[in-house]
Parts: C-alpha cells; structure tokens; sequence
C-alpha cells in the first residue's frame, strides 16, 4: 500500500495493519513465543532456537523492534532482546477489538 493512500483509512485500521504486518512471519511469532517463554532479556539463544542464520534472525529482530514489539539492550558484546510489555498490552487490546466484532454463523455465499 502506498503511503499516500494511507490517509484514506482510520488511525485503528493503518495501526492494525502495520502491527499485522510485523506479526506476518512465521519466524517472528517463534521470537516472540520464545521471548514470551523466557520472560527475560535473551542474548545469544536465538539464533541457535531458530535454526536461522544469525542475518536472518538480526533482520527478523529489528523488524520487531522497528514495530515497537521487543526491546534491545546492549550488553557488552551483544544486544539482549525482551518483550515490551506496554507496546505488547497495546497489540493485545487493538487485536481484542478487531476481532471483537462478531461473525454470524449464517452463509453468506
């Protein structure tokens, strides 16, 4: 979708797709299960957990970041990563409310 025509959909909606879009991955839901798992900062595991090649686990992780998801602290050497918990608790309640929004069971075709 072009940045422009962004203006054409509400903040909920533009917010929802950016946030599905840093979940569209298979990859980054197995980051972020794990980090979820841990409930600690992790340095250095990922990239063995995965089975990723340590670039594509990096790429992985700074999508998740740039969408505000996971947090990097620079210890030493190395970056540690964890949850957001405020950034998480807002996924949480903007997915809650999408699909809130109920389905009938009646066929519509």
């Amino acid at each position: 979708m072009g940045a422009t025509k962004t203006d054409l959909f509400t903040k909920q909606q533009n917010d929802i797709a950016l946030m599905a879009k840093a979940l569209a991955h298979p990859a980054r839901i197995a980051i972020l299960q794990y980090l979820v798992k841990k409930n600690a900062c992790v340095c250095g595991d990922l990239v063995d957990e995965l089975g990723l090649a340590q670039a594509t686990t990096s790429q992985h992780l700074k999508e998740l970041k740039s969408a505000g998801l996971i947090q990097g602290n620079i210890e030493g050497a190395s970056v540690c990563y964890c949850i957001d918990p405020k950034v998480w608790k807002q996924y949480q309640l903007l997915f809650a409310g999408f699909f809130k929004e109920s389905v009938t069971d009646k066929t519509c075709c």
